[in-house]
C-alpha cells in the first residue's frame, strides 16, 4: 500500500544508502538518467490514459456507465499529481538496495509445512493485477533479453555479487512494473482502471524500453563498469528479412494474447512514426547475414539482366583491384578534398577515378570486385534516392557530397552499414539528409543546426580512417545538440496541448451547464424569454463556475440550488415562495462573466420576479434580447459556424477510426499542391469530445487545428497520410525506394507493405 507524501515514512535514498561512494556516485547517475525518461513518458502516459477514459465515456451504452467513468476521470485528474513522485521514490529505492544480500529459501521445518487448512481464496483483483504486470515484464524480458543479460553483468559489479537476473534488476522490467503497481494506488481506483493503465504503460512508457535499456548500458560503460563487455548470441536466422518481421510481429501479438487476457486489435498498418527530428524511433534492425544475402541476390540478378542488355560491356578479363587498394585509395581522395575542398560530383564520379588511378599506377585495365561494384552500386541508388527527398538548393546536398568517399569507405569495410539502422555512420547520414528533407518549410530551417552539421561533417572528413569511433563521436555531440532541440518542441507543444486540454475543458463545462438547466426545466411551463436568458447568460455563470471549482464543490452546489430557485421564481413562485436575496446573488453572478452592472440587473430582476408575460414590457424585452445578442459568450468560437458534415463513406469511415486510434505525436504528411509536394506535421493531441485535431511543426509551433472527420476525408482522399516508423527517417524511406528497384530488376514487384 502507498505512503502519502506528507506522512512520516522515510524511504530510503541514494544520499543515505550504506554504499560504497563510487557505486552510490554511478547509480545516482543512473537514477539521473532514467527517472528524467521515465517522469516524462509517465506524464505522457496519463495523459493517454485520461483519453482512454473520455472514449469509454463516449462509447457508454448507458448514462450510469458514463456517469462512472467520467467519475473515474475526475479522480484521475484530482490525484494524478501524485503518481509520478512515488514512482520516482520507488525507483530510488530499489537502487539503494542493489547490495543487499539474496534472501535464499529457507529449510521448512515439516512441522510448520501449511496444511489444507492454511489455504485461502485469493482475491481476484491481487490475481489479475498480479497476471497482468507479470505478463507485461515477461515480454519486454524477452525483447530486450541481451541488453538486460549485459545489464546484470555490470549491475553484478556495483552489487559486488554475481550478475543479476533481470526479475533481480533494480531498472528491470520486473522492477518497473512492480513500482507501476505500488505508485498506482495513489490514483484511487478501481481494479479495471487499473488493469487499463498498465496496458497504458505498456504500450505508452515501455515501447522504448529495449533502447533504455541499452543507453543504460552505454552510461556504465562510460563509467568504468566493464566497459569492454560484449556479448553476440548465435541466432538461428530465417530465410529473409520479411520472413524474420512476419515471425516476430505473430510472436509478439501471441504475447499480448497470453499475457493480458483480450483479444488484441486488428493491425491497421505498420506502427506510425512519432519521433521528432534526429531522433531514433523504437526499431529493429534487420539480421545481417539474412539481409545481406538477400541484396546479393537482388544484385545477382540485376547483373544478370544488365549482361544480357549490354554484352559488350563485360569486363571479366579486367584484372580485379584488392579492397585494400581500392579503400587506400579512396582514403587519398579523401585526404585531398579536405585539403582542397574540391569533392567529387558522384560516386560515378569517384569509380572513374579509382580506375584511372589504378590504371596509372599498374599500366594495366584493372575493375572493381564483385563485392566492391555492389557496394558502390547500392550506396550510388541510396543517394540518388536522397536526393529526390530533399530541396533542390539545400544546404544538406553539399554536406552529403562531402561525405560520399568516407561512407564509401565505411560501406566497404563493414557492409552492414545499409542493413544496420543504429549504425553510426548511417544515423549521421539520416541526420545531414533530414535537415534538407522536402517536407520541412522555410521557416523551419535552423542555422545552428547547420553549423553544427558542417562540424560533425568537417570531423569525419578530416579524422575517418576506417575507425567508426569517428563516425560516433561526430553523432555524439550532433546528438546533444538534437536532444536539446527535441526538449524545446515538447516545451512549446506542450503549451499548446494545454490550451487544447483547456477548450475542451470549456465544452465539457459549457455542455454539463447545459444538462442542469434542461434537468431544471424538466416538465415545467418556463416562459420562452425566461428559458432563453436561462440557456444563455445563466448558463455562461454556470459554466464558469463549474471550470474555477469542480462539480464536487460547494459553489457548484449552491448553483445548482439556484438555478431550482430561479426556474420556481421566473413561473411566478406557484410552487412555493422565492427566497429573498437571490436577485442580488443571480446578479452578482452575471457580473463575474462580464455582464455590465445595467445589463446584469435586467437580467437578474427578468429571472427572480416571476414577470408575467401578458404584462410585460415588448419593448424593453426587445431591448434585452438586442443587447445579448451583440454580447459574446463565454468560450465563443467567433470564427464561421461548424457545417454539420456530410455522412461519411465506408472508406471514409475507415479513416476515421483509424484516427481515434492513433497515438499522440504521429508525423502526417500533408499534400500542398499539385505538383506533389508535400509538409509534414505532428499530429500532437485530439479531443473525442470535441473532435478537434492539434497539428504543431518541427519546432513544436502550432501551425492549425481541424477536425478529425476532415484528416480522415484527406485520408481517403490521398491528401494526407501517415508516416510509418520504418518510412519515419528519410535515409530509411530512401533505402526501401533502393531496395525496391532492385526488387523490379529482378521481376520480384515492390516488397509487400500495409499502407496506412
Amino acid at each position: 500500500m502507498f505512503e502519502p507524501l506528507g506522512s512520516t515514512v522515510v524511504r530510503p535514498t541514494l544520499a543515505t544508502a550504506a554504499l560504497p561512494r563510487r557505486v552510490r556516485r554511478v547509480l545516482e547517475h543512473l537514477y539521473a538518467l532514467v527517472s528524467d525518461e521515465m517522469a516524462r513518458q509517465l506524464e505522457r502516459m496519463l495523459g493517454e490514459f485520461e483519453q482512454q477514459l473520455f472514449r469509454q465515456a463516449d462509447h457508454a451504452r448507458n448514462p450510469a456507465q458514463q456517469s462512472l467513468h467520467f467519475e473515474t476521470l475526475r479522480i484521475v485528474r484530482l490525484n494524478r499529481a501524485d503518481l509520478v513522485p512515488h514512482y520516482l521514490m520507488g525507483l530510488e529505492a530499489a537502487l539503494t538496495r542493489v547490495r543487499d544480500p539474496i534472501m535464499l529459501p529457507e529449510v521448512l521445518d515439516p512441522r510448520t509445512v501449511p496444511t489444507f487448512r492454511d489455504l485461502r481464496l485469493v482475491e481476484d483483483n491481487e490475481m489479475d493485477e498480479g497476471s497482468v504486470l507479470r505478463g507485461i515484464a515477461a515480454r519486454h524480458t524477452s525483447r530486450a533479453s541481451l541488453g538486460l543479460h549485459l545489464l546484470g553483468q555490470r549491475f553484478g559489479v556495483l552489487g559486488g555479487a554475481p550478475a543479476f537476473e533481470a526479475d533481480r534488476l533494480p531498472v528491470g522490467p520486473h522492477s518497473v512494473c512492480s513500482i507501476l503497481g505500488d505508485a498506482s494506488h495513489t490514483l484511487q481506483i478501481g481494479m479495471e482502471q487499473r488493469l487499463l493503465l498498465f496496458r497504458t504503460f505498456d504500450r505508452h512508457v515501455l515501447n522504448g524500453y529495449a533502447q533504455m535499456v541499452d543507453t543504460m548500458n552505454a552510461l556504465l560503460a562510460r563509467e568504468n563498469v566493464l566497459p569492454s563487455l560484449a556479448f553476440v548470441p548465435i541466432r538461428a536466422r530465417p530465410t529473409t528479412q520479411a520472413q524474420m518481421e512476419s515471425a516476430r510481429t505473430r510472436r509478439e501479438e501471441r504475447l499480448a494474447l497470453n499475457a493480458e487476457g483480450v483479444v488484441a486489435p486488428p493491425r491497421i498498418g505498420p506502427r506510425p512514426h512519432t519521433a521528432w527530428q534526429g531522433q531514433n524511433d523504437r526499431s529493429h534492425d534487420a539480421d545481417e547475414g539474412a539481409a545481406i544475402a538477400l541484396l546479393q541476390q537482388l544484385l545477382s540478378g540485376r547483373h544478370d539482366l544488365l549482361g544480357k542488355l549490354r554484352p559488350g560491356r563485360r569486363t571479366e578479363n579486367a584484372k580485379a583491384i584488392p579492397t585494400a587498394e581500392v579503400i587506400a585509395t579512396l582514403g587519398n581522395f579523401q585526404g585531398d578534398a579536405a585539403n582542397s575542398g574540391v569533392q567529387p560530383r558522384n560516386l560515378s564520379d569517384v569509380r572513374q577515378a579509382l580506375l584511372a588511378q589504378s590504371l596509372k599506377r599498374h599500366g594495366e585495365p584493372a575493375a572493381l570486385s564483385r563485392e566492391d561494384n555492389d557496394t558502390f552500386e547500392l550506396l550510388g541508388m541510396l543517394y540518388s534516392a536522397i536526393q529526390h527527398e530533399l530541396h533542390e538548393d539545400s544546404n544538406a546536398s553539399v554536406l552529403l557530397n562531402r561525405l560520399q568517399v568516407p561512407l564509401l569507405r565505411a560501406a566497404l569495410l563493414d557492409r552492414s552499414f545499409f542493413v544496420q539502422q543504429r549504425h553510426p555512420a548511417r544515423q549521421l547520414l539520416n541526420t545531414v539528409a533530414e535537415s534538407g528533407a522536402s517536407w520541412m518549410s522555410e521557416d523551419e530551417a535552423d542555422p545552428q543546426l547547420d553549423e553544427q552539421l558542417r562540424r560533425a561533417v568537417d570531423h569525419v572528413v578530416e579524422n575517418y580512417h576506417g575507425d567508426t569511433t569517428v563516425f560516433e563521436a561526430a553523432n555524439q555531440r550532433l546528438q546533444q545538440h538534437l536532444r536539446a532541440m527535441a526538449r524545446k518542441a515538447e516545451v512549446t507543444e506542450r503549451r499548446h496541448v494545454e490550451a487544447a486540454r483547456g477548450k475542451e475543458k470549456l465544452e465539457l463545462a459549457k455542455h454539463r451547464a447545459a444538462e442542469e438547466i434542461v434537468s431544471a426545466t424538466q416538465g415545467q411551463q418556463v416562459p420562452r424569454f425566461a428559458r432563453s436568458l436561462l440557456s444563455q447568460a445563466w448558463a455562461d455563470v454556470l459554466t464558469l463556475i463549474l471550470l474555477r471549482h469542480g462539480e464536487e464543490s460547494s459553489e457548484w452546489k449552491q448553483h445548482q440550488e439556484m438555478t431550482r430557485q430561479i426556474v420556481l421564481a421566473t413561473i411566478g413562485g406557484r410552487s412555493g415562495k422565492v427566497p429573498g436575496g437571490l436577485g442580488a446573488k443571480v446578479e452578482h453572478a452575471l457580473g463575474l462573466v462580464g455582464y455590465h452592472a445595467d445589463e446584469a440587473a435586467a437580467i437578474a430582476s427578468r429571472l427572480t420576479t416571476g414577470v408575467n408575460p401578458d404584462d410585460d414590457d415588448p419593448a424593453s424585452r426587445t431591448e434585452l434580447a438586442m443587447k445579448l445578442k451583440a454580447r459574446g459568450r463565454l468560450g465563443e468560437d467567433t470564427g464561421p459556424s461548424k457545417k454539420v458534415p456530410a455522412p461519411r463513406s465506408e472508406h471514409e469511415q475507415r479513416c476515421y477510426d483509424q484516427l481515434r486510434a492513433l497515438p499522440f505525436g504521429t508525423w502526417f504528411e500533408f499534400v500542398t499542391n499539385q505538383q506533389g509536394d508535400v509538409t509534414r506535421r505532428r499530429l500532437s493531441w485530439y479531443s473525442p469530445v470535441t473532435d478537434n485535431a492539434l497539428f504543431v511543426n518541427q519546432r513544436g509551433q502550432r501551425v492549425g487545428e481541424q477536425s478529425l472527420d476532415s484528416l480522415a476525408r484527406m485520408l481517403a482522399a490521398g491528401q494526407a497520410h501517415i508516416v510509418t516508423a520504418d518510412k519515419g527517417r528519410l535515409v530509411d524511406r530512401a533505402w526501401h525506394a533502393a531496395v525496391n528497384a532492385l526488387r523490379n530488376f529482378a521481376g520480384l514487384g515492390p516488397a509487400e507493405e500495409t499502407t496506412a
